[in-house]
């Protein structure tokens, strides 16, 4: 399946525009580790970007992605990207396996606890944050605290890379894409 397949299938079931950014921060730290890795990086950047799709209409934990799973299978979409859709959420039963499933994993909740501290820095941006910037916030549970910092710890673990370079790499690829993700804050790429 290649990206504007995938693209497609998000604006038919995705309006929202802060989901869109968080699915969009996802591929890109998918292919920020694809490219690092050797793997297959439309195959990772498409799984990034479909992971999250069925949200707006499986808004709990009982459906979202199980209830999706179907409607992926039915737009052809490949059995081993939607495993890895299903093995995303702890709570489906679905044990991951791969390196990609274990990638997709890594980098969901990141993602959103690194987008949280972007936005309350002076400069709102993803230019100038590094991991001890999200350290710091890190203790402060009362701070984004729909941020599960356990399943983010866990998840670095279970992916095999040291949890605070997992965040500067995740930073890095967020980078990459932070004036699509309203995350460049007053700083140019160049500060």
């Amino acid at each position: 399946m290649q990206r504007e397949e995938a693209l497609t299938i998000v604006k038919q079931y995705v309006k929202n525009p802060n989901l869109v950014n968080h699915m969009l921060a996802v591929e890109a730290a998918m292919r920020q580790y694809a490219l690092k890795l050797g793997e297959d990086v439309e195959k990772w950047c498409v799984t990034g970007l479909l992971h999250d799709f069925d949200w707006e209409i499986h808004p709990t934990l009982d459906e979202h992605p199980a209830a999706g799973a179907p409607i992926l299978r039915e737009l052809h979409v490949p059995e081993e990207i939607i495993r890895a859709v299903l093995s995303h959420a702890e709570h489906t039963g679905v044990k991951r396996q791969s390196l990609m499933e274990k990638a997709l994993f890594a980098c969901d909740e990141v993602t959103g606890l690194i987008t949280a501290v972007a936005l309350v820095r002076l400069s709102r941006s993803l230019y100038d944050l590094t991991s001890s910037s999200v350290k710091k916030k890190w203790k402060d549970r009362a701070f984004a605290a729909g941020a599960n910092r356990e399943e983010i710890a866990s998840s670095a673990e279970e992916f095999g890379v040291e949890l605070w370079q997992h965040v500067d790499e995740v930073i890095l690829a967020m980078r990459t894409i932070a004036p699509q993700l309203g995350l460049e804050g007053n700083l140019s790429p160049e500060n």
